[in-house]
């Protein structure tokens, strides 16, 4: 019998290739609850798998799961946290950008009750070291407005470095499907549900290796929609729920859980050759 794990860790990679391995065996090392760990790519034949299988086969606390909901990385996170197994999901980059020794931090304050706990890089304590400085500021300012004006509960929404609650997720569900949005969109319906969010302090780290693949003239629109939503009155869940984006989201999740856990059954006696 598998048990349930305390903390899903949710991973979307892209080609990442022999890169992976070193970004598990840190995730790995510093993850001491109950785990799992799932690495969402969008295609068969992207380069990260092998390495993820070659890692898999010696820690069975990692999995390499395709991504159905479509391609890019908002499609991949959503599925990743709809498949979670864990009442708390970690969502982190595989480019070594945020620190695996948060993750466990992140997921304890979910335990103590807050739906959406942020790797905040806003506040006393936090730093961003590298990456654009127009996106930085962007970043910045979105995080401090929402703080100080929708109380969202964390300085740095838009940071995809965030533990939620899977039950929350399910409730509510994930609408974005573009770039890396979910971490506001969630943020946001928190806010607008009166429900807590708590943040602990993070040092950010541009990538090394590789390049980022966020467009800020692409994603903006995205971004905005959610930015404005956090600023609305408050909701019920039931008034969330009825959402048609919301809603549609729920059935996919539901969908994609049933054909997940079908497929993630090892096979019975009879059927081993």
């Amino acid at each position: 019998m598998t048990l349930t794990p305390q903390v899903s860790v949710v991973i979307p990679v892209y080609n990442e290739g022999e890169a992976i391995v070193a970004c598990l065996e840190r995730i790995l090392r510093d993850v001491l609850m109950p785990a799992e760990v799932l690495i969402v790519h969008d295609m068969p034949e992207d380069t990260t798998v092998p390495f993820a299988h070659s890692v898999a086969a010696r820690d069975p606390r990692v999995r390499a799961v395709l991504n159905t909901y479509g391609r890019g990385p908002a499609n991949a996170i959503r599925f990743g946290v709809d498949v979670a197994r864990a009442p708390v999901a970690v969502v982190t980059m595989a480019d070594g950008s945020d620190d695996p020794r948060q993750i466990e931090d992140l997921a304890r304050l979910v335990e103590r009750g807050v739906v959406v706990a942020a790797a905040s890089r806003y506040m006393p304590g936090g730093q961003q070291v590298g990456g654009p400085r127009f996106k930085r500021l962007l970043s910045k300012g979105a995080g401090r407005t929402l703080h100080l004006f929708a109380r969202v509960g964390t300085r740095d929404a838009t940071n995809s470095f965030k533990a939620y609650s899977t039950a929350f997720v399910r409730q509510v569900g994930i609408e974005s499907k573009t770039g890396f949005e979910i971490g506001i969109e969630l943020t946001a319906k928190a806010a607008r549900l009166r429900l807590p969010v708590a943040e602990l302090p993070t040092i950010w780290l541009d990538r090394q290796l590789g390049e980022s693949r966020f467009d800020i003239g692409r994603f903006m629109p995205s971004y905005l929609r959610w930015y404005w939503f956090a600023f609305g009155r408050r909701l019920t869940v039931e008034q969330m729920a009825k959402r048609p984006a919301s809603s549609a989201a729920r059935s996919d999740a539901q969908a994609a859980r049933a054909h997940f856990e079908d497929h993630s059954q090892p096979a019975s006696p009879a059927n081993r050759s």
